[in-house]
């Protein structure tokens, strides 16, 4: 004990010479000795920053700065994170934050300091004003959720509160902000409630978050209700709030609430822009309403400058309605103004062209986009490589998927898709199968149209034999096949009506120790049920009540859907269902009220 108090007197002598030293002036020379003996420890440069931010009349924070920065250029002096901590705290308090924000944010990249281990360690090693560590913590917030460590700046903000402290508002905005563009809404929520709980104040900028979150999750009542919040609490909302409002609404079609949120902005002495009525043009080009959209358009002429998303916005509406020549002839409008279409506004044209089967015109298109330089995206290669699929001619097809390839996109679930259903079209299976496998090995899932193609190609050859086929080389090619696999067969064969071999599926999928689900026992009980092997049908209800699988709306749904012509049939495998307790009441009351009973 006594060596450890001596030591730690001797580290105190050291750092008042050091201080010393300092204040007279032509210090780095005297310095650099003991920094070459080794005596210039961590603590001891601590020591030093601190007390030198206290001598105001020589400069105070600036000269522990030149001192920190001056030892740190020498690799065997490197600060670590105590005395770096309390260089952002003394830099905070004489508010030179600038070069306090650049200190900590290299430091959040060396050091886990949304640790709450390390922070509690930090914070009770120093007796600082509550309102610098609010400040330092509120900045570290922002830190993280601006390099896209959301949950390590939760972690900051969770330690705000643990120690008793209030965040800074726009720490609060940023975090809430870097949420609502993950679409983690329902965080948004819980957070902002925490937030006011320890008594921040929403300003405009906040309350935007808020209304973008609630745009993000289309929740309209919600968005409502913030705007006469704000006007509540004598805060007047901005053209960012009114013009992400009438987003919501026209995102949802609600057309007349859109506008009458227009009238009340402008009774309020905000005058709409051009994201506004793009917005209102936009809903009105979504439900097909173009008669509505071109008046406005005609109306703001005068009002705003129009600008290249009003026209691409029209073009893709009259895209929707069927009218391609017209949407050609407001492209031709939009280049004669000056406006260059993008890759969205081709790639509008290009899928209706390509739905219509001009795939002559869509190639003359797309030429014209690589004489302007425009490079076509996912979207535009997804609809050409679609188009030759659904006529047949996957030697084109495949020519796209290479250009799109080669150009450095990256083929998605859609490319995947187009290209099976074409290979299957045409019963090249084989190919079929190839990219089916190459899907998976991607890490995507081919779902139950990928199956269900590939499965009628096979009964299409009586190759029925090449389903099985099909499962075991999914194993040797390394891949593991699983229920949604098995899910995916089984579900078209018995739609095919070949239950017998659905069953075989079945079994071979259990003997590998896979358990399969509800949309498989049910899939496979109403096979049986519409051949009348109603035995196989309740033995297979037996096994779903054992192993408590029911049968949920979006199944119940799916299965009728899919069987729609047997109505008597259905009627009497729901009832069954239904005194099996293999189905919900509010399902049963569904049946009730549905057109099949």
């Amino acid at each position: 004990m006594a060596n450890f108090s001596s030591a730690t007197n001797r580290e105190a002598l050291i750092a008042q010479s050091i201080c010393g030293a300092i204040l007279k002036g032509s210090w780095k020379n005297i310095l650099k000795r003991k920094i070459d003996s080794g005596l210039l420890k961590s603590a001891i440069t601590t020591q030093v920053i601190s007390e030198l931010s206290l001598f105001s009349g020589y400069g105070g924070a600036s000269l522990s700065w030149s001192f920190f920065s001056w030892t740190d250029s020498f690799p065997s002096c490197k600060h670590n994170l105590q005395s770096s901590w309390q260089m952002v705290l003394i830099l905070t308090k004489h508010k030179h934050f600038k070069t306090a924000h650049h200190l900590l944010d290299k430091l959040s990249k060396r050091e886990p300091l949304s640790s709450p281990l390390l922070l509690s360690s930090l914070i009770n090693g120093v007796s600082e004003d509550p309102e610098i560590l609010s400040h330092v913590l509120s900045w570290l917030m922002i830190v993280h959720a601006k390099s896209g460590t959301i949950n390590d700046s939760i972690e900051v903000f969770e330690q705000i509160r643990s120690f008793g402290l209030k965040p800074h508002l726009q720490a609060c905005s940023v975090l809430l902000n870097s949420l609502v563009k993950q679409r983690l809404t329902d965080t948004v929520w819980k957070m902002f409630k925490k937030m006011v709980t320890l008594g921040v104040v929403a300003n405009v900028h906040l309350y935007n978050v808020l209304v973008h979150a609630c745009s993000k999750s289309g929740d309209t009542e919600k968005a409502e209700k913030l705007l006469s919040e704000m006007e509540e609490k004598g805060l007047f909302p901005d053209l960012f709030t009114y013009n992400t409002l009438i987003s919501v609404y026209c995102k949802k079609g609600m057309h007349y609430e859109a506008l009458s949120v227009q009238d009340r902005m402008e009774r309020s002495g905000v005058l709409p822009d051009v994201v506004t009525y793009n917005s209102l043009i936009h809903g009105f080009c979504r439900e097909g309403r173009m008669r509505e959209a071109t008046r406005l358009f005609r109306e703001i002429k005068g009002v705003v400058n129009v600008n290249g998303v009003t026209y691409s916005t029209l073009i893709d509406g009259y895209c929707r309605v069927n009218d391609v020549d017209e949407a050609l002839r407001l492209r031709e409008v939009m280049e004669s103004r000056g406006f260059v279409p993008g890759v969205v506004t081709y790639n509008s044209i290009l899928r209706k062209l390509c739905e219509d089967g001009r795939i002559r015109e869509s190639n003359r298109l797309l030429s014209e986009m690589s004489g302007k330089r425009i490079e076509p995206d996912n979207v535009t290669c997804n609809t050409l490589i679609n188009a030759y699929c659904k006529v047949g001619d996957m030697v084109s097809a495949v020519k796209v998927k290479k250009k799109m390839v080669d150009s450095g996109l990256r083929m998605d679930v859609y490319t995947y898709k187009a290209l099976i259903h074409g290979f299957c079209k045409v019963l090249e299976l084989e190919n079929a199968k190839e990219e089916m496998f190459l899907m998976v090995e991607k890490g995507l899932s081919p779902g139950y149209s990928s199956y269900s193609w590939l499965v009628d190609g096979f009964y299409n050859q009586n190759k029925q034999e090449e389903i099985g086929k099909f499962v075991e080389e999914f194993e040797r090619r390394g891949l593991c096949p699983d229920v949604a696999l098995y899910r995916g067969l089984i579900r078209r064969v018995c739609k095919l009506g070949h239950v017998d071999y659905a069953r075989v599926l079945c079994d071979s999928m259990e003997k590998k120790g896979l358990v399969g689900d509800s949309v498989i026992y049910t899939s496979l009980a109403y096979a049986y049920w519409r051949i009348g092997k109603v035995v196989e049908a309740s033995a297979l209800f037996d096994v779903m009540y054992n192993r408590r699988l029911m049968v949920n709306l979006k199944l119940y749904r799916s299965i009728s859907g899919s069987y729609a012509g047997d109505n008597e049939v259905l009627r009497f495998f729901w009832s069954h269902v239904g005194d099996r307790c293999l189905i919900s009441k509010s399902i049963l009351r569904d049946m009730n009220k549905s057109e099949v009973l």
